[in-house]
């Protein structure tokens, strides 16, 4: 098998070290997880190390790298300082709850503490059966390993909170989901593992207990500002809607689609989390859907702030018996809370879109000619990442030419609405190669596009070739970057090339 590592087995450090790994979440009672003995795979090899991840984590990269960092990152065996454990959750699964999910394919091995001081959990995906696993396998695949490294690592590059990822390694052993694959498991690093799903669980199950050491362990993890306020508990849901309210602003506004968003899938942290039936928009359509289980549109990319609201309403109920003792009362101060999040994502989202429109100041008329272009675009079925990011090499353009237009169907309608567009500009007092200039820093060329994704899984599963793999990542890494010797990446698919599904992986 070819890796994509520079880094090698044979070049470690003699002096290279494990994790020194810190538990706070395995300290919990323990009715929060299931504790896991190592699942060994057959033969580990290592495709990537995350290296300048794993600095900034403080972790040995020589180690990692080495047959007993492979081990540990396959999950076959662990350093002693580790406490694995499958953590416990419910969820909403696409509107219907189920009282029990928790970690199925995952281990959560232990706590790190980063360069900045900040506690990340360190996760293996693919790791084998736990108690949660429900008749599954407990194993990954390597396309959604693959698909998983990309995504998270081009959502970092864009500013986009989100788990990342450390490593992953094949396993030597085959998954069987429709046809035989190859198997790997992915290094998952999170602010932590905590989901709306998590605080469900125990509700469920009417434990007050549980669900306070759970509030109380996430205030001091997550928002220790507002532990001493005099009601920790409505601060804690006031938190963790704003956290959310700016997380979907940011992807709407690069075109992105989760796939998935039940409430197991809601990160209280406020990071992009588990990547499934994940992808980015070519064609621009407010109700396009990708994945291949979500028959109704629910999880589509406009409905992605209701869904959020809805979720965010799922965990409000959690903490009912925590606001307040009068019910009543305690309802009411959830739904004030609630009533937040639109106007702080309207906020965050109609910020984003003045500045990938090249607008410093406020007018009345931005949203609506923000508004305007997006029905063009949906008119005209206009690549979503190319026409922001066009708009800025057309700042200088004489109206009616440059490369915009040439996205769009019926180029006219472009042309009409850019002159709205360029009456607004007159107003702004910037220069025009400042304004480009800022333009193209929030505007990315590069997202990981569907066609691209499958065939870097297509070369892997086919060929055992990570080159694709490892050529892709670096470019995505560099999103708004110009990077000439890599502009295929940034084309739309041609109709031939066109990925109409993605699938969970599970």
């Amino acid at each position: 098998m070819t890796s994509a590592s520079s880094l090698s087995a044979d070049k470690r450090d003699p002096g290279s070290s494990p994790p020194a790994f810190r538990n706070s979440y395995a300290q919990l009672p323990d009715r929060f997880y299931e504790r896991i003995d190592a699942n060994p795979v057959a033969s580990p090899r290592l495709i990537r190390v995350n290296s300048a991840l794993a600095e900034e984590l403080g972790l040995d990269v020589d180690y990692l790298a080495s047959p007993e960092g492979v081990a540990m990152l396959a999950g076959n065996k662990f350093p002693d300082s580790a406490r694995p454990i499958a953590l416990a959750y419910a969820g909403h699964q696409f509107g219907n709850f189920v009282p029990q999910l928790g970690d199925g394919r995952a281990l959560l091995i232990g706590e790190v503490v980063d360069r900045n001081g900040t506690l990340r959990d360190l996760q293996l995906k693919g790791s084998g059966p736990t108690r949660f696993s429900r008749n599954g396998d407990g194993r990954a695949a390597i396309g959604p390993v693959l698909r998983e490294y990309l995504v998270s690592e081009a959502m970092w590059a864009l500013g986009i909170p989100t788990t990342r990822t450390l490593a992953a390694v094949t396993t030597g052993e085959t998954v069987y989901r429709e046809t035989r694959l190859p198997g790997a498991v992915l290094t998952r690093v999170a602010a932590s593992h905590i989901r709306i799903g998590t605080f469900q669980y125990f509700a469920a199950r009417q434990d007050a207990e549980a669900l306070k050491t759970l509030a109380d362990y996430t205030i001091e993890r997550h928002f220790p500002q507002i532990a001493g306020q005099e009601q920790p508990y409505l601060g804690l849901l006031e938190s963790v809607i704003a956290v959310q309210a700016d997380l979907i602003a940011r992807w709407m506004l690069v075109g992105f689609i989760h796939g998935v968003m039940n409430t197991d899938n809601m990160s209280i942290s406020g990071e992009t989390i588990d990547y499934g039936p994940c992808a980015f928009m070519d064609a621009y359509n407010p109700m396009t859907v990708f994945s291949s289980i979500d028959q109704l549109g629910r999880y589509a990319f406009a409905n992605q702030p209701h869904v959020a609201v809805w979720n965010l309403a799922r965990f409000a109920e959690t903490l009912l018996p925590l606001l307040n003792d009068d019910q009543t009362k305690a309802i009411a101060q959830a739904e004030d809370a609630l009533r937040q999040f639109q106007s702080r994502y309207e906020a965050a989202f109609h910020q984003g879109l003045r500045k990938k429109l090249g607008l410093l100041t406020e007018a009345d008329t931005d949203i609506g000619l923000a508004r305007d272009l997006f029905e063009t675009m949906a008119r005209n079925r206009a690549d979503f990442t190319l026409t922001f990011r066009y708009l800025g090499d057309d700042i200088d353009s004489p109206e009616g030419t440059g490369l915009t237009r040439s996205l769009f169907a019926n180029p006219a309608e472009f042309d009409l609405w850019a002159t709205g567009w360029r009456q607004r500009l007159a107003q702004e007092p910037q220069h025009a190669m400042a304004r480009r200039q800022a333009m193209m820093s929030v505007n990315p060329k590069y997202i990981p596009r569907n066609h691209r994704v499958e065939a870097v899984i297509k070369a892997a599963v086919e060929s055992s070739d990570f080159t694709p793999f490892k050529e892709l990542l670096s470019v995505l890494v560099r999103p708004f970057d110009e990077q000439p010797t890599m502009a295929q990446y940034a084309a739309p698919p041609e109709p031939h090339e066109r990925v109409l599904q993605t699938f969970c992986g599970t």
